[in-house]
């Protein structure tokens, strides 16, 4: 029985949500960032899984419910764990690139940000976090395919 499934461990999932930037910024990547104001933090939208929920599923779902854009799945990019509350976290996480949508405030995520990765990673509020940007761009450079 792995972690995930041993009934302890909070099952989350995840995006790396990116776009290709607007043509009135330098060329390469933008990456969604999402405001928790619970926390008060920064983050990649992500969220816990329902019970027996498919995590990439899962994932668009929080994407789409937390940004409200579409997101089209690219690879998988490293699973992040960390302790909560004295249990332990697994949160999937997938690049993706964004569809259409519009961003509708909530309780849950009053604000979201595109940024260029290094905006971003300087933005978001945990370590953990800065390390899926390396991911992404270890798979997708900022002046590689849906670039511009």
């Amino acid at each position: 029985m792995s972690p995930a499934d041993d009934g302890t461990t909070v099952r989350a999932a995840g995006c790396v949500l990116w776009r290709p930037a607007p043509p009135d910024a330098a060329p390469g990547l933008e990456l969604c960032l999402v405001h928790r104001p619970k926390y008060d933090d920064w983050s990649h939208p992500k969220g816990k899984l329902e019970p027996g929920e498919d995590p990439l599923a899962g994932a668009l779902r929080e994407v789409a419910e937390e940004t409200g854009y579409a997101a089209e799945p690219g690879v998988e990019l490293p699973t992040v764990r960390y302790p909560v509350n004295g249990r332990p976290k697994e949160v999937r996480y997938w690049a993706a690139a964004a569809g259409t949508g519009v961003f509708v405030p909530s309780d849950e995520v009053d604000r979201i940000l595109w940024l260029a990765p290094e905006a971003a990673r300087a933005r978001l509020t945990r370590p953990r976090d800065r390390a899926l940007v390396d991911a992404l761009l270890a798979v997708r450079p900022p002046g590689g395919p849906g670039a511009r």
